[in-house]
């Protein structure tokens, strides 16, 4: 399984990221080990979906993070 995930930083912004191993990937957001959140803790998971593909995973996350992404996010998800 390959996880989509998005995170609220500290400073209110989304952070949204993909993984294969969601829990170990979301540890090391918490423990400061990725570089691009280890400034904005604490991190908190606002969101998560899975995919039995890797590549599906990879076009959600890169859909989620473009103009037609955001505004699926805002009216499915609310954020």
């Amino acid at each position: 399984m390959y996880f989509v995930y998005i995170l609220k930083l500290s400073d209110d912004t989304l952070y949204i990221g993909s993984a294969s191993n969601l829990q170990k990937r979301l540890i090391d957001h918490k423990q400061g080990i990725v570089s691009s959140t280890k400034n904005h803790r604490p991190v908190h998971v606002k969101w998560f979906c899975s995919f039995p593909e890797k590549i599906k995973a990879m076009q959600f996350e890169k859909y989620l993070k473009s103009g037609s992404g955001f505004s699926w996010r805002k009216r499915h998800l609310g954020f």
